[in-house]
């Protein structure tokens, strides 16, 4: 999902960080100081999960959780994503400064998708078992659209990454599943001890 420097064309890199300015200033306006930990929190969370990558020829894989920031954090899942990548880059050199906002839009934006696509139904809590479909499907669709954005960002760049984008989008269909895993048993969890972090976001864009 970490796309390195010197790798997009500039058109693109412009457009993510046009793009994702856009969704962080949204995400920031939507911050009140009582929130600032739990987007600390899922920060850091995204940013030990996606540090463990699994090479698969030229691409390599690992856990986003960008599903559950989104059920969490709404729009703030943009800030709290850019924060990540951003110490990512500067503390072990994965993706770039130049393509940190295609990197931060590519993995924020499915957020913000699953969110409206699911969140409804995390916070009516009216049955268990559309619980743990909608916790799954946000873990599973936020890795899937992100894995077509990344494949997208390649292949706009040049057909030559062509083969690279379809090898991106396969790679990542096991993700998916793992994370559509993970995300129901932290949504259930959160449920039990917590279930504040999952009923109070009303975002409306």
């Amino acid at each position: 999902m970490h796309i390195s420097e010197g790798v997009l064309s500039p058109g693109i890199l412009a457009a993510g960080a046009v793009l994702t300015a856009v969704g962080v200033i949204i995400g920031l306006k939507k911050i009140d100081t009582q929130e600032i930990p739990s987007v600390g929190i899922m920060s850091a969370a995204f940013f030990v999960a996606s540090l463990v990558h699994v090479p698969i020829g030229p691409a390599s894989v690992h856990l986003i959780l960008n599903g559950l920031l989104g059920l969490i954090l709404g729009w703030q899942a943009f800030p709290a994503i850019m924060t990540g990548l951003l110490l990512q880059a500067l503390l072990f050199q994965f993706g770039g400064i130049t393509s940190l906002g295609v990197n931060t839009f590519n993995m924020a934006f499915p957020a913000i998708v699953c969110f409206y696509m699911f969140g409804w139904c995390i916070k009516s809590n009216r049955n268990r078992t559309l619980f743990i479909m909608a916790s799954f499907g946000s873990g599973f669709f936020a890795v899937f659209f992100s894995a077509i954005l990344v494949a997208l960002s390649l292949y706009l760049t040049g057909e030559a990454f062509l083969p690279t984008s379809k090898l991106i989008l396969a790679a990542h269909l096991p993700v998916m599943f793992i994370e559509g895993g993970l995300t129901s048993i932290c949504t259930l969890f959160l449920k039990s001890v917590k279930p504040e972090l999952l009923e109070g976001r009303t975002d409306v864009f």
